[in-house]
């Protein structure tokens, strides 16, 4: 079971039980999330530095489960 805390709320189990048009707009979301928060630390303005490495884990996170539903939907095919 994952662990659920207050840094990272977002498990795989909650990106499981999303479609495939809402993961594709999480997965915009936070990839523009990452893309300010690079734009912060190269300015010097970036307060919270961990959560640049929390961002990409849930990244990775959403893309593993977008890939797990792409081979679910291709064996059923």
């Amino acid at each position: 079971m994952a662990k659920s805390s207050k840094k990272n709320p977002v498990t795989a189990e909650d990106f499981r039980a999303k479609t495939a048009d809402e993961l594709g707009d999480s997965l915009t979301k936070l990839k523009k999330e990452q893309f300010n928060l690079r734009f912060q630390k190269a300015n010097g303005q970036l307060e919270n530095t961990g959560r640049v490495r929390g961002l990409r884990k849930e990244i990775a996170r959403l893309k593993t489960v977008m890939t797990e539903k792409r081979v679910r939907a291709s064996a059923k095919a």
